[in-house]
C-alpha cells in the first residue's frame, strides 16, 4: 500500500524525469505506466492492452512542450482556447513567480493536468498536479532557508491556485465538449 510520502517522492522522480527526458512522448508513456505499476495493489493485474491504446500528441507552443493525452486522435486535438490557456499560464508564471524559469512538458489527461519546470536563480524544481495528487511539490539539494526561498513559496503557491483554476476549466470544457460530439 502507497502512503503520501511514498506518493510525493513518485511525483518528484516523474518531475525530475519530466526534465532530463529529451522526446517527451516516450517520457509520457513510461510516466504512465509508472503511475499504473504505482497504483497496483498486490495481486491486481493492470489492463496492458488499455494502456497502450492511450495516446498522446505534442506541441510545441511559444517555446514550451504541452502533451495531451487520451483514448482517440479527437482527445488530442488542440483547441485554440487549450494553446491560449498554455500561453498565458507560462507568462504569467514568469511575471508572477520568476523571469528565470524552465518550464518542463505540460501534460494534459482526461482527469489530470501535471507540469514542472525549475527556478534557476534560487536552484528549485516545482511540480504542479491537479487531479488525483492535488498540490504543488518542490525540490532542491542545499536550499537556504531565507526571506527569497520563502517568498518563492508564497510565488508559487498563490500561483497554483491561478493555475489550477485555469486548468480545471480547461478539463471540464475538453468533457462538455466529448459529450456533446458523442451525443
Amino acid at each position: 500500500m502507497i502512503n503520501e510520502y511514498d506518493e510525493i517522492k513518485a511525483l518528484l522522480k516523474r518531475s525530475r524525469m519530466l526534465m532530463e527526458q529529451p522526446e517527451p512522448t516516450n517520457l509520457a508513456r513510461s510516466i504512465e505506466n509508472e503511475i499504473n505499476a504505482d497504483k497496483q495493489k498486490d495481486g491486481e493485474e493492470i489492463d496492458v492492452e488499455k494502456v497502450k491504446k492511450d495516446k498522446s500528441k505534442t506541441y510545441r507552443i511559444s517555446g514550451g512542450l504541452f502533451t495531451m493525452h487520451g483514448k482517440d486522435k479527437k482527445d488530442l486535438e488542440l483547441t485554440t482556447e487549450e494553446k491560449t490557456a498554455f500561453q498565458e499560464t507560462m507568462d504569467e508564471f514568469v511575471n508572477e513567480v520568476s523571469d528565470l524559469s524552465d518550464f518542463g512538458v505540460l501534460n494534459l489527461y482526461p482527469n489530470e493536468v501535471q507540469w514542472s519546470g525549475k527556478v534557476i536563480d534560487l536552484d528549485i524544481e516545482f511540480f504542479y498536479s491537479i487531479g488525483e495528487n492535488n498540490g504543488v511539490y518542490i525540490n532542491g539539494d542545499m536550499i537556504k532557508l531565507d526571506e527569497t526561498l520563502t517568498e518563492l513559496i508564497t510565488k508559487l503557491t498563490t500561483f497554483y491556485d491561478k493555475f489550477k483554476a485555469k486548468w480545471a476549466k480547461v478539463i471540464s470544457q475538453r468533457k462538455k465538449t466529448q459529450i456533446k460530439t458523442e451525443e
